[in-house]
C-alpha cells in the first residue's frame, strides 16, 4: 500500500472515530434527558396529575404531559397556576423546539410549517411568565397541539383568560388540558400530527375552602358563546378521552365532583 493510500485511510478512520464520539455523546446526553423527565420535579403537585393511556409521562419544571406518539402530542398537559405565578413579565419568545425529553420523539415543529394551523400551546406561555426558564419550556413541541387561528386567538384564550382569573380569586387551581385524541382527524406535516376535533380544560381548586372541579368542552372552532355554554361533567371528558383525572382523590368526593356539570362556585364576571 502506498504511502497515499495509508495517509487517506488515517484520515478516513480519524473521521469516523470524531463522528462516532460526537454520536456517542448526543446519544448519551438524549439519554440523559429521557431519565431527568421521568423524575418529577420540585413543585409538581403529583396528587393532582391524572393516569396515562400510554404510559409515556414526562415532567418538566413548570408542568407535567403525557406524550401520545400515534397522535405526535399530549394528551393532556397538567401544572398548577398559583396566584404568585402571575406575572405581567414579557419575555422574548424564543423558537419552538423538539422535546427531547419524550422517549419516542416528539413531533418537529416544521409539521406546522405552511400547514394553516396554530403552534396551540396548551400550558400558555403567559402562565409561566414568572421566570424565563418557565416561560421558554413552553415553547417545547410536546406543548404544543394544531389549532386554527381563530379559535387559538378567540375562545380558547377566552377561556385561557378566564382561568388565570381564577387562580387570582381563589388562590391558585390546577389544571389539565389537551385535544380529545379520539375517531377521524385531519392530521399535518410529515409526521402525520392529528388536528383534534374538541379541546378539553379540566380545572380543580382546594384552595378557597371547599374543593369543587369545572370542565370545558370545545369544538375546534371560534365561537361567540358564553364559556358557561361548554361547561361539561368531568365524567364527560372521561369517557371520551379515557382518561381518569384525579385518581387519588377520595372516592364518594370524586364521584361527586366529576359526576357535575354545574359551574356554581366558578365565578364568570
Amino acid at each position: 500500500m502506498s504511502k497515499k493510500s495509508i495517509y487517506s485511510l488515517v484520515v478516513i478512520l480519524i473521521v469516523l472515530g470524531v463522528y462516532g464520539y460526537e454520536h456517542f455523546l448526543v446519544e448519551e446526553e438524549k439519554t440523559e434527558i429521557i431519565e431527568e423527565g421521568k423524575t418529577t420535579k420540585t413543585g409538581t403537585n403529583e396528587y393532582f396529575l391524572p393516569t396515562s393511556t400510554t404510559g409515556q409521562i414526562v415532567h418538566h419544571e413548570g408542568y407535567s404531559l403525557s406524550y401520545n406518539e400515534a397522535h405526535e402530542q399530549a394528551e393532556w398537559v397538567a401544572y398548577e397556576l398559583k396566584k404568585s405565578h402571575l406575572s405581567k413579565t414579557n419575555h422574548k419568545r424564543p423558537y419552538f423546539e423538539i422535546d427531547k425529553a419524550v422517549k419516542t420523539g416528539a413531533a418537529s415543529w416544521r409539521n406546522y410549517k405552511n400547514s394553516g394551523f396554530d403552534r396551540g400551546h396548551l400550558c400558555p406561555a403567559a402562565d409561566r411568565r414568572y421566570s424565563k426558564d418557565a416561560h421558554d419550556e413552553t415553547f417545547l413541541t410536546s406543548n404544543i397541539s394544531p389549532q386554527e387561528h381563530q379559535f387559538n386567538s378567540g375562545i380558547w384564550s377566552t377561556l385561557e383568560h378566564k382561568v388565570r382569573y381564577w387562580a387570582r380569586k381563589y388562590d391558585g387551581v390546577f389544571v389539565v388540558t389537551g385535544g380529545v385524541l379520539k375517531g377521524e382527524m385531519n392530521t399535518i406535516g410529515t409526521e402525520y400530527v392529528s388536528v383534534p376535533n374538541q379541546f378539553y380544560k379540566v380545572l380543580i381548586d382546594t384552595n378557597s375552602g371547599r374543593t369543587k372541579m369545572i370542565a370545558f368542552l370545545m369544538p375546534h372552532r371560534d365561537s361567540d358563546k358564553p364559556l358557561y355554554e361548554f361547561v361539561v361533567s368531568v365524567d364527560e371528558v372521561e369517557d371520551l378521552t379515557g382518561i381518569d383525572f384525579f385518581p387519588e382523590l377520595e372516592d364518594v368526593l370524586e364521584d361527586k365532583l366529576e359526576a357535575s356539570s354545574s359551574f356554581k362556585g366558578w365565578s364568570f364576571k
